[in-house]
């Protein structure tokens, strides 16, 4: 059931706040100074996985057929996070200090006890450490906020994206020697992140694809997950997540090496993110040892009816261990 209903929202069942055309747009948060743009992926197909790579869960190497959709341009950054996050701080970035019911009756996450930045900085930086859950809940406040159903990527989506064309193993081609250009990661970070598109874009105008912070994807990892598309193509693959454990991350961060930012390598979330939460359960909202994971939105071009897409952003949490 939950695969037929993603696939339902990966296709779009009726037509509504639809852009005119599909090309880049700015969605505006109306009754707000909050904005936010949004890259035009085109439909196509590509080869996911890599041949050359030492990885088990890379392989087969499998067609994909993709639909088009958007992306958006960079990292979600505390600049848009954060209102969801707290709202009194939403409500100073309100017109007349006035927050629509229907925005407030949103559940937001427990403030964190730790400071989420890490220390990085928060303008103009990655939102960081927030569970999957937590990413999901921010696309239903964007959702009230805009009226448009923004997700996270499937993991094809993502890899698709981030290859942009390619079949190399960067975007830009199969030495990591240029990867300082584009991406900040492990060898020129210095410990922490860097506030978003510091780097060149992508050939599809995504800035930080790779490195900077991971992101989420909605996917469950499993790593023999490419196996039943071998010698096939496959369309629109999403593996519907079931599990609290794990799930897929893509891109590398500033902590990951040269190779783990490759277009075809695939991270996953770990218990080991909640090790320092003293709450019991843990907590659904964070990860306070994760100051490497974020979050891209993606937006389909055709948008569901309004049940379809709240049976996707309600989903009941799967509690922690």
């Amino acid at each position: 059931m939950k695969t037929v209903l993603f696939f339902a929202l990966l296709a779009g069942i009726q037509i509504s706040h639809a852009q005119t055309k599909h090309e880049r747009y700015t969605q505006k948060i109306d009754g707000t100074s909050l904005e936010f743009t949004m890259e035009a992926i085109p439909a196509g197909e590509f080869n996911m996985g890599s041949v050359k790579s030492a990885q088990a869960d890379e392989k087969p190497v499998h067609k994909v057929k993709i639909d088009p959709f958007w992306m958006g341009t960079y990292e979600v950054t505390w600049n848009l996070f954060e209102p969801f996050l707290y709202k009194d701080f939403e409500i100073t970035k309100s017109e007349g200090g006035q927050v629509p019911a229907k925005v407030d009756a949103v559940t937001r996450p427990t403030k964190p006890y730790l400071d989420m930045t890490f220390g990085f900085g928060k303008e103009g930086q990655p939102a960081l450490a927030m569970t999957h859950y937590n990413a999901i809940q921010f696309c239903k406040w964007l959702y009230v906020r805009t009226g448009v159903f923004y997700r996270l990527p499937t993991e094809a989506e993502w890899e698709y994206a981030a290859r942009a064309g390619s079949n190399t193993e960067y975007f830009f081609g199969d030495d990591a020697a240029s990867l300082g250009d584009y991406a900040v990661f492990k060898s020129n970070a210095d410990g922490k992140t860097a506030k978003v598109g510091t780097k060149k874009a992508n050939p599809w105008g995504l800035y930080d694809i790779l490195g900077n912070v991971s992101e989420w994807t909605y996917d469950q990892y499993q790593e023999d997950y490419y196996k039943q598309f071998e010698g096939k193509v496959a369309n629109n693959p999403v593996n519907v997540p079931t599990q609290l454990y794990a799930h897929v991350v893509r891109g590398g961060s500033f902590e990951s090496e040269a190779i783990d930012l490759r277009s075809a390598a695939r991270g996953k979330s770990d218990p080991f993110w909640k090790q320092l939460d003293p709450q019991i359960p843990k907590s659904n909202w964070w990860f306070p040892e994760a100051p490497f994971v974020g979050m891209r939105l993606v937006r389909p071009v055709n948008q569901p009816s309004h049940d379809e897409i709240m049976k996707y952003y309600d989903q009941a949490p799967i509690k922690d261990f």
